[in-house]
Parts: C-alpha cells; sequence; structure tokens
C-alpha cells in the first residue's frame, strides 16, 4: 500500500467497523501519550548546486508525542524523535550526510471527542537542528548546515482499542528550509520541507 493511500485505508477500516473499543470521551486536562515510527520523506527537489539538482533521501524513526487536552475539542501537542540521518545527493551521487532533530509544537482540533474515532487537524512551529554534517567525495570539505524554524500543519486519526489504549495514523507537512555550507564551494539554499508519515500505538491518562 502506498503511502498517499495509507491515512485514508484506516479512516475507512475505522468507519466500517464502528470503531474498535468503547468510547471514552475526550476532556480537559486529559494526556494523550503516542509512541511509534516516523518516516521523514523530504522533497523530492531540495534546490540545485552549479544547475545539477540537490536531493534529500528520507528516513524513519521511533518518535513520540504528548498532548494536553486543554478542552474537549483542542490540545497541545509536542512532537519529539530519535535523530533522523538524511543522505545528501548531487545530481544522483552522495556528497554528504547530516542528522537533525525537528520538535514540533502544534495546537489540534479533534473533531468528535466523545467517539471511538477522532480524526483531528493542526498547525504549529518546528525548529530543526543539524548537525555530525559530513561530505563524501569533496576531499574532505567540511559541510555546516543551518538550524531552521518553520511552520507545521497535520491531519491524523486516533481510535480507540478500549478506554485507554488507542492506535494513531498521522500526515504532517513541515516547512524547513536552510542554508547547507560547502568548505571551498559556496552556500545554497535547501529546501527540505518533508511530508512526515506516522503510525502510533496511543495511550490516554
Amino acid at each position: 500500500m502506498t503511502r498517499s493511500k495509507l491515512l485514508p485505508a484506516i479512516v475507512a477500516t475505522g468507519l466500517l467497523t464502528g470503531g474498535a473499543g468503547t468510547a471514552q470521551a475526550l476532556e480537559a486536562g486529559d494526556w494523550l501519550f503516542r509512541l511509534g515510527g516516523s518516516m521523514v520523506d523530504p522533497k523530492s527537489n531540495s534546490g540545485s548546486l552549479g544547475g545539477a539538482p540537490i536531493t534529500v533521501e528520507d528516513d524513519t524513526q521511533l518518535s513520540f508525542t504528548v498532548v494536553r487536552m486543554l478542552n474537549p475539542n483542542l490540545g497541545a501537542e509536542l512532537l519529539a524523535s530519535l535523530p533522523f540521518e538524511h543522505d545528501i545527493r548531487l545530481d544522483g551521487s552522495t556528497i554528504g550526510s547530516t542528522k537533525h532533530l525537528p520538535p514540533t509544537v502544534s495546537l489540534q482540533y479533534y473533531f468528535n471527542p466523545t467517539t471511538t474515532i477522532r480524526p483531528y487537524i493542526g498547525a504549529g512551529l518546528n525548529y530543526t537542528y543539524f548537525w555530525d554534517e559530513e561530505t563524501r567525495g569533496l576531499g574532505g570539505a567540511g559541510l555546516d548546515v543551518d538550524e531552521s524554524w518553520g511552520l507545521a500543519a497535520q491531519i491524523g486519526l486516533d481510535l480507540d482499542i478500549n478506554p485507554q489504549w488507542f492506535v494513531n495514523a498521522d500526515v504532517r507537512y513541515i516547512d524547513i528550509d536552510t542554508d547547507a555550507t560547502i568548505e571551498g564551494v559556496g552556500t545554497v539554499g535547501v529546501d527540505i520541507s518533508p511530508t512526515v508519515y506516522t503510525l502510533a500505538v496511543g495511550y490516554r491518562f
């Protein structure tokens, strides 16, 4: 199944089954904790250097979110993860790599807080920090990638298993626009701006 069909398939399954468990309404003060895997899938063309296209490869890592419900419909979410590592390609050849962390804070709106199937949308702010940059095949030239601030948006779904446990699917877009400086070559703008796909198991307390 393609990534673009993943979330609709989960939504359809929930609608056909009427939810997997007994509903317990979201309330102000509830905490939602989700743990799963996230794939960061950068734009297919992130920039160019000397007329050659720059691409940044995808990576999948363990991720988690913590949500504090402000009222039955609104929640404040923090997204965190283990470090992602991406190869950087120039015209198809790997020229370097970098690691990054993309913590993101979002405000979410839950449409059906009293049911077993709870779709939501969210918007917020992302900060991405890069480190451990390396080059390959460039004579040992240094590489430095600047930190990035940008907006983020998401759409997701929680599906109850029982009153405490649920499964989650989430797709978000993050605006990551940075500058990469290669020693002896120059600085180039790199628009990573990935789509992030997440599947997780959640617990409410």
